[in-house]
């Protein structure tokens, strides 16, 4: 197969469709059984998130044309990173290449919360009075660069293959939207599903405005990062019906309209 030819061409499309589909999905899912009620309507904060999504893709489309998986691509194809110096399996590669990709998004969410300047750019994302599906796109455009280029040197560094950086990005873009929606679950089957996945109640914990909890379940896709480096944390303390979701030094809803929302990494706030 030339990577090249086929892979790059199908990435936006592949990733459009898929997230279009997990957005109408789980927006549905959370109309017909939502596990909160929510605090601001629907209306302003689908269309304000929705609009910073689209800026982001438009940005990042400008700022970065072949985004990680060009880069991918090109070191497939020039045998650059450790997996293409080994000489590794292919199917040890792509398992290989997710992981550590996933293991860098985990560890790059730690850092957002911990780094002054960082956390800066990150606590759009949790200024949201609600967390429902439109929540998984909320970040701000500064953010979505930074972490396209730290995706693209850990791909470069590691010899990612291409196929393992498409299938992460439709992945976490996937995950994303699902475990940030306000999502009715029995607990049985929440409790067996977040052996292996980010489920909507373990990640919203992590969006709780109780300090405590909310430096917790960093992880989007697999909960297995967090239970390894002892930043799981199973429920919040006043339930998920009874939790406060947000950002004390932002609790406002001014902050669900895009002009605040951008503003955000500018104005004055602790680290949490």
């Amino acid at each position: 197969m030339n990577m090249t030819s086929d892979l790059l061409p199908l990435e936006a499309y592949v990733r459009s469709g898929f997230f279009s589909f997990v957005l109408l999905g789980v927006g549905f899912w959370e109309y017909i059984a939502p596990r909160r009620r929510a605090r601001v309507g629907r209306k302003i904060r689908w269309l304000n998130n929705l609009l910073v999504h689209a800026i982001n893709a438009v940005g990042l489309r400008l700022a970065f044309p072949l985004l990680t998986l060009g880069v991918a691509v090109l070191c497939a194809e020039r045998g650059f990173g450790l997996l293409n110096a080994f000489g590794a399996p292919p199917e040890l590669s792509v398992v290989a290449g997710v992981a550590v990709l996933d293991l860098a998004i985990y560890g790059q969410h730690v850092l957002l919360h911990k780094v002054g300047f960082l956390w800066r750019l990150h606590r759009m994302h949790h200024t949201d009075l609600d967390v429902d599906v439109t929540t998984g796109v909320r970040f701000h455009p500064l953010e979505i660069l930074l972490s396209e280029l730290i995706k693209m040197a850990v791909a470069a560094a590691a010899g990612v293959p291409p196929v393992s950086v498409l299938f992460f990005a439709v992945l976490l873009n996937g995950m994303s939207l699902f475990n940030h929606g306000n999502l009715r679950l029995p607990g049985a089957i929440d409790g067996v599903l977040r052996l292996f996945i980010i489920t909507p109640d373990m990640h919203r914990v992590h969006h709780s405005i109780v300090v405590q909890e909310g430096n917790n379940n960093y992880g989007f896709s697999v909960p297995w990062w967090d239970r390894l480096f002892g930043t799981y944390r199973a429920q919040p303390a006043a339930g998920h019906e009874g939790m406060t979701i947000g950002v004390r030094d932002f609790f406002d809803v001014r902050y669900s309209r895009l002009p605040e929302m951008l503003a955000t990494p500018f104005l004055k706030g602790k680290v949490p």
